[in-house]
């Protein structure tokens, strides 16, 4: 199949589309403000960051999930504080950092334009493992609108497992070469790949702040990569 046979985008959501560490940094400075503690919040940001994606890819694949995505940040901002001994930290606070702040997360600015024109010619949906709720909150915060949401949670088998990807194709009744998975991660990419899909990669140097993405050279066997959303428009003829 060609790229002229794409029938529908599947939008890796929570680096491709929001800037995660920006929000869960900003909540985690601000918890350090109110209680007179210093730290290095980009650094812990990103170890939140490995450690609650760690606990979601692949989840499901033995057993029912016995959380999503919402309860992977709370946990994981509960063992940071206890390591840290941020004593000072209170429930509210981690409520703050674990589920507030990534509900509101803001979008790359070069998405909310972009996405309008990519629905008028595919189905543009967010095939992602952050929960429902989220991606709920976080288009009505970012004024985004998906044809369709699939998370993870609905499907019981989270990524990198072949059948989330498959199912996503079903629920769209589509064949797996009419979609495009949209990602600035590899690992997505790649799993994507192995079940037929379509792969787009957009770069995005900037997700894990100062410290540059783990993994910013693409694949070269994606069929598109670019550096912006306007790009991916351009080379999809949207």
């Amino acid at each position: 199949m060609s790229l002229n046979d794409i029938r529908a985008l599947t939008f890796d959501t929570g680096g491709t589309i929001l800037d995660w560490h920006t929000g869960f940094s900003n909540a985690f400075a601000a918890a350090g403000a109110k209680h007179s503690i210093e730290h290095d919040w980009s650094a812990l940001t990103n170890e939140l960051r490995r450690r609650s994606l760690k606990a979601m890819l692949n989840l499901g694949e033995h057993e029912p999930p016995a959380y999503n995505f919402d309860g992977a940040h709370r946990f994981t901002v509960e063992a940071l504080v206890k390591e840290n001994r941020f004593d000072a930290f209170t429930d509210e606070d981690i409520h703050a950092i674990a589920y507030e702040a990534p509900h509101n997360f803001k979008c790359w600015p070069d998405f909310p334009a972009v996405q309008p024109r990519l629905r008028e010619k595919y189905y543009v949906a967010s095939f992602t493992i952050l929960s429902y709720r989220l991606i709920m909150d976080s288009a009505k915060a970012n004024g985004l609108s998906w044809d369709a949401v699939f998370s993870c949670e609905g499907i019981g088998k989270y990524k990198l497992l072949p059948v989330s990807y498959q199912t996503v194709a079903e629920y769209l009744q589509l064949d797996v070469g009419q979609c495009c998975m949209v990602a600035c991660h590899n690992f997505d990419l790649d799993a994507a790949r192995a079940v037929g899909f379509r792969t787009a990669f957009v770069r995005r140097p900037d997700e894990w702040g100062a410290d540059g993405p783990p993994d910013p050279e693409p694949n070269p066997e994606n069929d598109i990569i670019v550096d912006s959303f306007p790009e991916l428009a351009e080379a999809l003829g949207a």
